[in-house]
């Protein structure tokens, strides 16, 4: 039975007694580093395994330092989800009053900012501290469906002893994240919870489809700034001689002139008018539109990446980072596993390498060069202006530091790429 993850559709059909005691008994013996009846669900061993490396006291209160009103209120007035707390209420404050829940929007740090629903439950909610103001981050209040939500970026449902503070237990929550659809930026986390009574496993589907419902309404306020955008720089860019893309303030394209439209153009985190280098266009001429910017490409220095600054950060084990600086700041790109053994290759090799050596050197294959110019053309998408090609390298004027573990068998440690592999057996300092 240990062999068998515990499933909440089981639990729910289950005697509520019986599967509360179960609960109880599988959270007692894997945090005491017994075996369990049932394994307990992964995303909960994982939350529990992680609060166990913090320190945290399973039986210490959930209680914490409330934000003061006016943070409180500044905090509500400046997140992006509060544009979206009318679909979000609509959604799911009145069947949590009904179903005897409440309804909870966080920010992105876990801090309570709106509750509604149940009057009795809201009552009951504020002893355990989850009332406006309070922490909800697992750090703060242990596994519970808010901060490990949170913590894996998806939707979870934690039920009665799954939660790791024993103050908890008597609840029942589920909660979904809200993103930003313009950058994939996470706004907050919406969740129902109640006492363990109202546990139903359909409530997780249910604020997850209304977290969804959040993110499109925001995607189609998006689509129509984009296009009050286009209507104000369609005549300007009639007007542009050469090369011309105007952009809203998160580099969506509105509208281009001279040039292959593109979905995106990556901007620095901070963007001024002026004379700017682009990763993705070179250096720009930027000028200030309603809604977002006009970018003029100076098509006399496109490729060129004078002062330009590439850092390649391959020192962990699992998130991989390109950062570009120049005149205009910094820009940061995390990379895929292919993205990061083509730019290591090409990092190491100043001459730079063709599509039949890039072939050979991440698949052991030189035929395979229709997958890697495939690969490289996304990659130059946004690198244009610090990556040529023909043969692919980076520009001369290009200074670009590469980052590496400091045992080389820790580099890109899951790659099948033959080159990586060779360098596993390289001497430490060999690969940079």
């Amino acid at each position: 039975m240990n062999d068998t993850a515990l499933d909440l559709r089981r639990l729910a059909a289950m005697d509520a007694a019986q599967a509360s005691r179960l609960l109880h008994r599988v959270r007692e013996e894997t945090l005491a580093g017994r075996r369990p009846p049932i394994a307990p669900r992964p995303v909960i061993d994982a939350s529990w395994r992680r609060m166990s490396q913090l320190g945290l006291d399973p039986d210490q209160s959930s209680r914490s330092v409330l934000l003061r009103r006016d943070e409180l209120e500044e905090r509500r007035r400046t997140t992006l989800i509060g544009e979206v707390m009318r679909t979000l209420t609509a959604g799911l404050s009145g069947i949590a009053d009904a179903s005897m829940q409440i309804m909870v929007v966080t920010d992105e740090h876990g801090r309570v900012l709106w509750r509604d629903g149940n009057l009795s439950v809201l009552r009951r909610a504020s002893g355990i501290c989850l009332e406006e103001g309070a922490a909800w981050s697992e750090s703060s209040t242990g596994t519970n469906a808010v901060g490990t939500a949170l913590a894996v970026r998806k939707a979870v449902q934690v039920h009665s002893a799954e939660h790791y503070l024993q103050t908890l237990h008597n609840w029942t929550c589920a909660a979904a994240p809200v993103h930003d659809p313009r950058d994939q930026r996470l706004l907050g986390i919406v969740d129902v919870s109640g006492p363990a009574s109202s546990f139903h496993p359909a409530t997780l589907a249910l604020v997850a489809s209304v977290a969804q419902l959040a993110e499109a309404e925001l995607r189609e306020r998006h689509l129509r700034s984009v296009e009050r955008l286009r209507a104000v720089a369609a005549p300007i860019l009639c007007r542009v001689g050469g090369r011309a893309i105007a952009v809203d303030a998160h580099g969506w394209t509105a509208a281009v002139t001279g040039m292959a439209p593109v979905d995106r153009v990556t901007l620095p985190k901070s963007f001024r008018a002026g004379r700017v280098w682009l990763p993705s266009l070179g250096m720009c001429a930027v000028e200030p539109l309603p809604g977002g910017w006009l970018l003029r490409v100076d098509d006399g220095t496109t490729a060129e990446a004078d002062g330009s600054r590439v850092v390649l950060d391959l020192s962990r084990p699992r998130r991989w980072t390109v950062a570009v600086s120049g005149a205009a700041g910094s820009w940061t790109q995390e990379l895929s596993p292919r993205h990061a053994e083509l730019l290591w290759v090409l990092a190491r090799s100043p001459e730079g390498r063709t599509a039949a050596e890039l072939a050979q050197d991440v698949f052991g294959d030189r035929t395979r060069t229709v997958t890697v110019r495939a690969e490289m053309s996304r990659i130059r998408r946004n690198l244009a202006g610090v990556l040529a090609h023909r043969p692919y390298r980076f520009h001369e004027e290009v200074e670009v530091e590469l980052l590496v573990p400091e045992h080389p068998a820790d580099l890109l440690p899951h790659s099948t790429a033959p080159a990586v592999r060779a360098a596993w057996d390289a001497p430490a300092g060999a690969q940079d």
